[in-house]
């Protein structure tokens, strides 16, 4: 994550994802010096969970500040991503320092329906990922929720939402600050059209919609293609998330409603342009993460063409202005022109006499005195 976040920030971009996507659960007593300590001060493990026996009852203690005792059983995460919790707050220091805004994705394989051993796992990695992202100061946990199945589908969406329900209930009683971002899906069995969406959003406190434009695309038949495509879009949703939104974008394949397969944005037929167009004119306080196959390629090819957008924009703009100022100097010159014309009107003519030649009347002279020779001579 170290390396992750110096390619971000020297790439001139200020946006990183965090992918939970290989999650390993190891269950340990704990060693004797780590006794009396809490999760927090572990920094040998990344201990989410402590399992303590309350009399004849197990229970799952999910504060970081829990002093762990002789006989607690604890769950850590070996996960690739970070080594404990302190090097989650330096990283979470780090972003902040170099203006990278960090956010957490769960594995992307989610089953909040089944209510089977693989849901209280996959609602363990939310969890998780809510703890992480909260002591790293990320501002949003982004999931996807699962498939319909081969069941009702109104039941199916009602175990997902008390699932979700109980989450966010669980994110409250740990005063968790990061919200839950729930993404849009890209085919019709998974369960995310953005309607979908926004009913649970509208019921449950802490969740927001996280807009995937490859997946509404495909969903919609290839629907994005204009800018007001994409306004209409962020438009539904400007109302649920705060002032912020939170986006993904890449290529993407589909047919008859449903994502084949997410490509690079340049191979599929959902264009960034009018995107760009878009967010150059409204100018909205948006995240776009890349979650193209090229990740960081994508990504810089989306600033790129932002940027050249933007600056024509710019361009035409003060072009605009500059001839506006030229147009009204020449009205105001005509206005002068005009003024002046009038000053002539009001005042009266100059009379000249002259002659029939043309010449104007010669005057007489005064005569000289008479002891100046040189009049007398000339007269």
């Amino acid at each position: 994550m170290r390396d992750g976040i110096e390619d971000v920030h020297s790439l001139g971009l200020n946006a990183m994802e965090v992918q939970m996507v290989r999650v390993n659960v190891i269950d340990r007593f704990p060693d004797e010096e780590e006794v009396g300590l809490t999760p927090l001060e572990v920094v040998s493990d990344l201990i989410v969970e402590i399992e303590r026996v309350k009399g004849k009852k197990s229970i799952r203690i999910t504060d970081p500040e829990e002093e762990i005792r002789e006989d607690d059983t604890l769950i850590t995460l070996a996960s690739g991503l970070v080594q404990n919790f302190e090097e989650v707050r330096d990283l979470g220091k780090m972003g902040r320092e170099l203006d990278v805004e960090l956010s957490i994705h769960t594995p992307y394989y989610m089953d909040l329906v089944s209510n089977s051993d693989l849901t209280e796992r996959c609602i363990d990695n939310i969890r998780w990922a809510g703890t992480i992202a909260n002591q790293m100061g990320g501002g949003m946990v982004v999931t996807h929720l699962g498939l319909y199945g081969d069941g009702d589908r109104e039941e199916a969406k009602r175990s997902i939402v008390d699932n979700v329900a109980a989450i966010m209930e669980w994110w409250e009683d740990n005063k968790l600050s990061p919200l839950l971002g729930l993404e849009t899906s890209g085919r019709q069995e998974v369960f995310g059209s953005l309607d979908e969406i926004l009913e649970i959003c509208d019921n449950i406190k802490g969740t927001v919609p996280v807009i995937n434009f490859a997946h509404i695309h495909a969903r919609e038949a290839g629907g994005l293609r204009e800018p007001q495509d994409f306004g209409a879009v962020l438009d539904r949703v400007k109302d649920y998330v705060g002032g912020h939104h939170y986006t993904h974008f890449s290529g993407v394949e589909h047919e008859a409603g449903n994502e084949k397969r997410i490509t690079p944005i340049k191979k599929g037929d959902l264009r960034f342009e009018p995107l760009a167009e878009y967010l150059a004119e409204e100018n909205p306080n948006i995240t776009v993460i890349s979650s193209s196959p090229l990740l960081e390629h994508d990504a810089m090819y989306m600033k790129v063409i932002y940027e050249r957008v933007l600056t024509k924009r710019i361009a035409k703009e003060a072009r605009l202005k500059r001839n506006n100022k030229a147009s009204e100097a020449v009205e105001e010159e005509e206005d002068l022109a005009e003024d002046l014309e009038l000053e002539d009107i009001d005042k009266p003519p100059k009379i000249k006499l002259r002659n029939k030649g043309g010449k104007a009347p010669e005057t007489s002279k005064p005569a000289s005195p008479k002891g100046d020779k040189k009049a007398t001579k000339k007269k």
